[in-house]
């Protein structure tokens, strides 16, 4: 799973905007909630929409006495797919190297790169932060 800090990264360096859905994963951005990794889904945690705002609902869960979480108090955890579709037609390859996951991409001058990580989620991460 991506780590917090290239979470935060993708969301507060590089911009990724989060649009939430179905199957999507996210921590409270709170010391003290930050451990504990929350999934949408239409039954218990779903996105509802405010005026201009975007909260998630905790429908029906007593589960620590939440009700709701505005998406400035949360941070997503994007999965493979989603880092993937984010590098988009820049991802040339991912290949298994050793204990880990190796990517090559182009970057915005077209010059490729490769890098490698443990996790496959934070290799990608990585590859996005560097465009």
């Amino acid at each position: 799973m991506i780590s917090l800090d290239l979470a935060r990264s993708l969301a507060h360096d590089a911009g990724v905007l989060w649009e939430p859905a179905a199957g999507d994963r996210f921590v409270i951005d709170n010391a003290a909630l930050a451990d504990e990794v929350f999934w949408i889904s239409n039954l218990t945690i779903e996105p509802q929409h405010f005026a201009d705002q975007t909260v998630l609902g905790f429908n029906g869960t007593t589960e620590w006495a939440l009700d709701s979480v505005s998406l400035d108090q949360s941070l997503w955890l994007p999965r493979e797919d989603q880092l993937r579709a984010l590098l988009g037609d820049r991802l040339e390859s991912l290949r298994r190297v050793g204990d880990g996951w190796e990517v090559t991409y182009a970057a915005v001058d077209s010059t490729r790169h490769t890098l490698s990580d443990p996790d496959v989620e934070c290799a990608y991460a990585r590859a996005l932060l560097t465009l």
